[in-house]
Formats: structure tokens, sequence, C-alpha cells
């Protein structure tokens, strides 16, 4: 069977659920027996997304091989249930790159090297090199940003020139958006037809339009996207707006998607299998009991509006422990500068029944996180931090329980006299350096449990490998200390040079992990950390319903 590929392009705007409906062409296809794998192109000159401010792109995402992506590469892993890795990632600059470098080695044998066809022959090699590697029967590449964009052309063109060499494997999916101005009350179809129009204009053409709106599509409005966009009104697939992401696969399905690009690619039909997938979706849907989650962060505002997808994989893997435990989570954004401009209000998370203070840098918010934790660990609310957030519940632990007032993180206060968080020494040399750019401590590494901890009962075995991004460690001077004090390090690298995990005794739940769980959170394989943290969160509602009707 050659191989095939499914281009993904978004029309009208950004942000208007590409990653989302990839994810979902990539799992009907699954579903139905093939081998499956995603790439993303990210139309930045950024060379990969750890420079990127997630204020304004979103989460860095990383792989387990220490590529630091966009986020929705997360959104493949989680609908996949398997590891993408750098190969599958490619950006302006990670291309150009690669180019330059070639020309500087005489990879092109002395020939003048052009845009044209050089970057767009560039961009299918690595389409076809990942697609190799994952031995996929079909490969899924979603275009970043939307058609008719400028930095968009070169990668349309390694589309068309795709499709042009082998115009039965490769497939065209535009995912454009259906407006429904308030003042007209009525679905607008034309954004889409300048949208396919823009597409013709790079030489390709959608075989199939997903339709985003808040409702589905109705009958005239998948007939006029037909006419105009010369595409079988079959081939309109309606994408309404959706309790869960996880319920696209099944939206999809509905009108027999997979069926119809199996049919295009001639391919043959397998038995679909979607049961345990739509198990979980129901279960999920069936949840009543409420659990209250406070986020403390700093990746919350742009202007006037919150931006969740700065923590996408700790919402994602919080869903999925709520649906383990058959409870809601409900999360509120809580922005840990309130905190420093006004200290009473931290009283307020005695109204959630958990806490978390994920991953973050510099020094904004930092000493209202730290109120945050405090609280959380002086009141018994189960607490999670997760990289940034158990350095700082090791800061507040020592400065409160210690008695080390002007305990620290060289990170926020470098001259600091007692320096519980401290860089890493090959972290320092990097940065004297002004090495910046892929250069954290990246990717997955061992961890070492102790027996009889939190974390041990929560995963179930004593060696365990986890992802990781960051500069800065526990400082194994205070390390005595902080145990004696009734802090258990938890997980420590097997070398036991590093703290992994901390736990408080005597708590319901707190725990600090210096990597990242959340990033191999799925929908079908909850984090056993996270599952453990809504477990802790859903007695403390319960405890906090039984103490009310005693009231």
């Amino acid at each position: 069977m050659s191989k095939k590929f499914i281009f993904v392009i978004g029309g009208v705007m950004s942000g208007v659920g590409k990653g989302v409906a990839a994810a979902s062409i990539g799992k009907i296809l699954q579903s139905r027996g093939y081998a499956v794998t995603a790439i993303k192109i990210d139309p930045y000159v950024n060379i990969d997304a750890g420079t990127m401010n997630p204020t304004e792109h979103g989460e860095v995402f990383v792989t387990e091989d220490g590529d630091e992506t966009d986020q929705d590469i997360g959104n493949y892993e989680r609908f996949l249930g398997q590891n993408i890795l750098r190969d599958n990632y490619m950006t302006t600059g990670r291309v150009y790159q690669s180019v330059i470098e070639r020309e500087r080695n005489l990879h092109y044998q002395g020939k003048c090297v052009e845009v044209v066809p050089h970057i767009p022959l560039e961009v299918i090699s690595r389409i076809k090199k990942a697609s190799r590697k994952a031995k996929a029967d079909i490969t899924i590449i979603e275009i970043g940003g939307t058609v008719g964009e400028y930095q968009n052309i070169l990668f349309l063109e390694a589309a068309r020139m795709m499709h042009y060499e082998n115009p039965d494997d490769v497939l065209f999916v535009l995912v454009s958006y259906l407006p429904i101005p308030g003042t007209l009350g009525e679905m607008k179809t034309k954004p889409t037809q300048y949208a396919t129009q823009q597409m013709n204009e790079a030489g390709i053409a959608p075989d199939f339009i997903i339709g985003r709106a808040a409702v589905p599509i109705d009958e005239p409005r998948r007939k006029k996207i037909s006419v105009f966009c010369a595409v079988e009104k079959g081939d309109v697939i309606s994408s309404p707006d959706c309790e869960s992401v996880y319920e696209v696969p099944l939206i999809f399905e509905k009108e027999n998607f997979s069926d119809k690009i199996i049919k295009k690619l001639s391919l043959r039909p397998r038995k679909r299998d979607l049961a345990k997938w739509r198990s979980m979706v129901q279960a999920s849907k069936r949840a009543r009991t409420v659990v209250r989650i406070g986020m403390v962060g700093k990746y919350f505002a742009t202007g006037d509006f919150i931006l969740p997808d700065s923590y996408i994989s700790v919402i994602e893997a919080l869903k999925h422990a709520g649906t383990a435990h058959s409870v809601k989570v409900e999360i509120d954004w809580i922005n840990s500068d309130a905190y420093e401009k006004k200290s009473a209000l931290v009283k307020e998370l005695k109204t959630y029944d958990g806490v978390i203070v994920p991953g973050g840098f510099g020094t904004r918010g930092v000493e209202g996180k730290i109120k945050a934790i405090q609280y959380a660990r002086e009141h018994q609310i189960p607490y999670f931090g997760l990289c940034y957030g158990m350095q700082l519940a090791t800061v507040e632990f020592a400065r409160h329980v210690l008695g080390i007032k002007d305990a620290h993180t060289t990170e926020v206060k470098p001259n600091t006299k007692n320096p519980i968080i401290h860089i890493m020494a090959d972290q320092a040399e990097k940065l004297a350096k002004k090495q910046y750019g892929n250069t954290m401590r990246l990717g997955a590494y061992p961890c070492i449990l102790e027996k009889g901890s939190v974390s041990y009962g929560a995963y179930g075995t004593k060696r365990i490998s986890e992802r990781h991004r960051h500069r800065y460690e526990l400082n194994n001077v205070y390390r005595a200390r902080l145990e004696k004090k009734g802090m258990v390090l938890a997980g420590v690298s097997p070398d036991k040079s590093l703290v992994e995990i901390i736990e408080i005794k005597g708590h319901p739940f707190f725990v600090g992990t210096q990597f990242h769980p959340e990033l191999t959170s799925r929908p079908l394989a909850p984090h056993p950390l996270f599952t453990a943290f809504i477990g802790a969160a859903k007695k403390h509602a319960s405890a906090s319903v039984r103490e009310k009707k005693k009231k």
C-alpha cells in the first residue's frame, strides 16, 4: 500500500480548531485499523516553540525526545494515544536553517539554491521522513495559520507538489469558520467561499470542507458551499460547537467521514472500533458531581480576555482525571498578581476543592503564588505543584516551616543568601553564553519513587519516566533540613542528585513535581498523579458538603 497524506488547512481565522480536526481525522482513521501519525507545520521563523510567549502562542508542548513544540502536538498525542516526536514538528525557521546548512555543506553541489523549489522540497522531505519513521499508512499534516497568509505560501506549494506527484495519495481538508452574525441570525458561507478561492490560487482544491460553527450546518448552507466551493455536498462536514473536544471524532463519524476519506484514498474499508472512545465521552458527560479547582498562574490574560491555551495540557489532564472519578472538574483562573496586591484575597481559596500552581518562568506573580501555596498547605486543601509550582512550594515550606525567612529561588533573586532553588550547573554555563533556545533540561528522564509515598501509591511502581522543561532544581544543601521538618522527597533521579517529587506528611494531598505530568495524560489513560489529586479533591468536596450540612 502506498503512503497516504492528508493536509489540513485553515480558513477565515486562526483558532478555529484545525488541531482538533486534524487529531480527530487521525483518530477515526486509526479506529479503522490504519497506522496514523500527525505533523504540525508552524509558519514562524522561530526554530521551535520554546522561545514563543505562551500568552500569545499558547502552551509549549514538550515531546518525549525533548523538542519544544506547538500545543497541537499535544492534541495529536492525546487523540492518537501515542508519542509524537521531533520529526513531526517543523517551523519556517527550522526549514530554512536546514536548507542553509545543506548549502554550506555543498549538499546542492554548486547549484544556485532558491526559495522555490528548494524550501518546498525540504518540507516534502521532512514530511516523508516523519511518515517513514512512524511507519504510518496515513500521515495528517496540519498547516498552521490560515490559507492566504503570506507566510504559508511555501508550505502550500509543498502540498501542491506532493499532490501533483501522486494525486491519488494526497487529500486536502479545509477547516473553515461559518459565522452567524447576531444582527442577521443567519449562517454565512461567503468567508468560506473566499477561503476556498485562496486555496485555488495556491494551485490546490479542497476535497473536504469542515464547517466550524456554533450549530450544525443546515441543508441550504451545505448546498451553497458545495456549489460555490466545488465539493460534493456529502463532502461538506459539519462540526458544531460541542461540550468536549473528544466528541469531535464521534461527530465526524456520524457523517461517515472515515468512509469518505478511505474511498477517496482508494483504501480497503476496515471494521470501525470507537467503543472505548465513545464510552469515555459518555462517562464524562454523565458526571454531575462538581470539583472546583483554583489554577493560580500568570499566563492567563491577553488584554480583556482569558487564554486558557497557555495551560491546555493541564486542563485536559484534569478533565481526564475527572472522568476517571466520575466528576466534573470546574477550573477558575486565579491571577497570582492579585494576591500580591491584596493578601486578604487568598482566603477565597477556602471555597476550592484543590489548588494547582502550574509551570512558569520569571518573577511576576511569584509572591502571590507562594501565598496561595501557604494557604493550601495550612488549610489542608489538596495542592498540586507542577515544575515552578514544586519549586515555589519548597521555598514556601523553607520560609514558614523551617523559619528561613529569606529563602528564595535564584531565578527570582540571584543573590539570595538561602537559595533553596538554584540553577543547574550545566544550565548556568548555557545562560552565561546566552544559549537560550532549546537548551533547558528537556524531554523524558527516569525517576525513582520512595515506597510508601503518595506518588508511589499513585503510580504503583518504583521506577517511572516523565518529561521535563526546566533550568533550576532543589538545592541539595537543604535536603536534610527539609526532610527533618516533614517534607518527603518522594522521587529522585537514579543517581539521587536531583529531587523530582516533594510531598508533605500528614496533608490530604500535597505533591510537587519537577517534571510535567500533564504532558503524558491521555483521555483513555489519565495520568496517575492527576487522578490521585482529583481523588483527594473529590474527598475534600464531600467533606465540605458534610460540614455545611452540620451547620
